[in-house]
């Protein structure tokens, strides 16, 4: 099936206070992920400030991208509020006042002992062709159009009605219209990698326009690939993207570690409880944030027995019985002193794993032999130790995390070498 046949929407938020820096657009998610329920896939969501003209604008942009747009916010009753003048305007009809609304309208007032202000009969006007949207919920009804075999919907934009207005009046108008189509989702999680060397393993495989279709997100270092598949019925969309899924595995190899909403440290924790293998870390830099997300994951003490956080050269030797004179001759940020935390972490611990970490968070500290984001991470286990070097850049807090989640990685490594890690 080609994707020329598959419908899709677009979603327009409305209001100056999505453009301030200061509110989160959290309608566009919900509508999206609500739409996904169906089948019908979101291809863009446009932001537009509480002015006609660029309301207009973005509603013909919109409808030239999809079939079907959603809008939401500007309902309400202030002047600050013209999308239902936007939505004339786009549709080139007048707004005309509904004696019926306007009924609904005293009527919500009259129940909670309030004199209708004169401002809100703004609210029962709609564009002339177009249907109203019951609102339960509140003042503002919504407003439901058509435009060159386009359909158009305009929601409140407070969340709690948006929601129930979506859920009960627009998603089941909409899900007979989509009966013809599927979508089928994978998702990849990766990491030991930029992004811009993923892109260049799985080479045109994000190319736009393509189906399936592969977006990309990255985290604090954990890339995300997401493979939505279309076609004309579930079983074919799921073979599309099954098939989408192991090209993808097969370029990446290792650089996969899990699947939708898996987590390092609990595919980590996954293998440990397989194998019947215990953990134990030493931290120093990352000031027990390694401990915290392996003990993130229920059920971590099957595997999890100690941890310590070392912050001190004092506590790396008392504790972890690293030489003094090792700290002396190469510092408390070196291969040798990670390799001698790892390794008295499982001689003390008496488990099969150790991780150690010591480095240079920032933003001081640093020298121009040891800079700051500067890190050793070590993994112990009977076979020996693996000690690497990493510089990562940014923040205090983005350099812990980092070395938090590659330590996780680079056990996850070894693990795979005395068997698969379930991903």
């Amino acid at each position: 099936m080609g994707d020329e046949h598959i419908k899709k929407a677009a979603l327009v938020s409305i209001g100056n206070e999505l453009l301030n820096g200061k509110t989160v657009d959290t309608n566009a998610a919900y509508i999206a992920g609500r739409l996904r329920t169906i089948s019908l896939p979101v291809v863009s969501v446009h932001t537009a400030p509480d002015e006609q003209p660029a309301i207009e604008r973005t509603l013909a942009l919109a409808a030239r991208e999809a079939d079907i747009v959603v809008a939401t916010g500007g309902l309400g009753p202030t002047d600050d509020d013209v999308t239902r003048q936007a939505f004339a305007g786009f549709l080139g009809v007048e707004l005309v006042l509904r004696p019926e609304l306007l009924e609904k309208l005293k009527e919500f007032f009259d129940r909670r002992g309030i004199e209708m202000p004169a401002r809100n009969s703004i609210q029962a006007c709609v564009p002339q062709g177009a249907s109203a949207i019951e609102n339960n919920m509140g003042t503002a009804p919504g407003i439901w159009a058509w435009k060159d075999g386009k359909r158009l919907f305009a929601l409140p934009g407070v969340p709690a009605e948006m929601r129930h207005m979506f859920d009960t009046q627009v998603l089941p108008e909409l899900r007979p219209l989509v009966g013809g189509q599927a979508i089928a989702v994978r998702r990849l999680k990766c990491f030991g990698a930029g992004e811009s060397k993923v892109a260049e393993r799985i080479g045109d495989a994000m190319e736009r326009g393509r189906n399936p279709l592969v977006n990309c997100t990255v985290h604090a270092g954990i890339i995300s690939l997401e493979v939505v598949a279309s076609a004309a019925d579930r079983p074919e969309a799921e073979k599309m993207a099954e098939r989408e899924e192991c090209s993808l595995r097969t370029a990446l190899g290792q650089l996969v570690y899990g699947t939708n909403d898996q987590t390092l440290a609990e595919v980590v924790g996954e293998a440990l409880v397989r194998t019947g293998q215990t953990l134990a870390v030493a931290e120093s830099c990352t000031g027990g944030l390694l401990a915290e997300l392996i003990t993130d994951i229920p059920g971590s003490s099957r595997y999890f027995t100690y941890g310590w956080v070392t912050y001190s050269n004092e506590a790396k030797c008392t504790e972890l019985e690293v030489p003094r004179e090792m700290i002396d001759m190469h510092g408390a940020v070196s291969e040798q002193v990670a390799r001698a935390m790892a390794q008295g972490a499982r001689r003390k611990a008496g488990t099969d794993y150790a991780v150690a970490i010591t480095g240079i968070a920032g933003p001081g500290g640093g020298s121009e032999q040891k800079p700051v984001g500067l890190v050793y991470i070590a993994v112990d286990n009977r076979d020996g130790t693996d000690t690497s070097r990493y510089i990562f850049s940014f923040d205090r807090s983005s350099v812990r995390l980092r070395a938090a989640q590659t330590a996780l990685n680079t056990l996850r490594l070894k693990l795979n070498l005395t068997g698969p890690v379930p991903i």
